[in-house]
């Protein structure tokens, strides 16, 4: 798939940090962080990864695409689940090494592949301890 991006190596720091034309700088495995954000709450629902492909797919399809780094694939999510995600915009920070997507997510809502609305279930305390601030989709209560 043609990517609709520039090499950033082609850009001086100016253009790369403030210009006009995505250039996003994949990391050593040619991966770049992903963050998918509920577009109406601005809670944040999952960090993934994508590869040239993934993103190219994901500005062509409106729906976010991933590269599974497990499955070392480029995963459409939502496919099996339902829980597709439609980006309503894409952004990418100051250095264009990460990726914000805002989204709304079709199916039951869920982004976590363990049965939670977004990855982000669990909080730390000092000693490490992990709390859980939400329940699973689904669970009653």
């Amino acid at each position: 798939m043609a990517a609709p991006f520039t090499d950033p190596a082609a850009l001086d720091r100016e253009a790369l940090e403030t210009g006009l034309r995505l250039a996003p700088r994949f990391d050593a495995d040619g991966l770049i962080p992903a963050i998918a954000q509920d577009a109406e709450t601005g809670e944040v629902l999952m960090l993934a990864y994508m590869n040239a492909d993934a993103l190219a797919a994901t500005l062509k399809t409106g729906e976010a695409h991933y590269w599974s780094r497990s499955r070392a694939e480029i995963w459409r999510k939502g496919a099996t689940s339902g829980q597709i995600q439609t980006v309503r915009e894409l952004r990418v920070d100051c250095d264009q090494d990460a990726v914000l997507m805002k989204v709304t997510v079709g199916g039951d809502g869920g982004c976590c592949h363990v049965g939670y609305r977004a990855c982000f279930f669990r909080k730390a305390a000092g000693d490490g301890a992990l709390t859980p601030i939400a329940a699973p989709l689904g669970a009653a209560g």
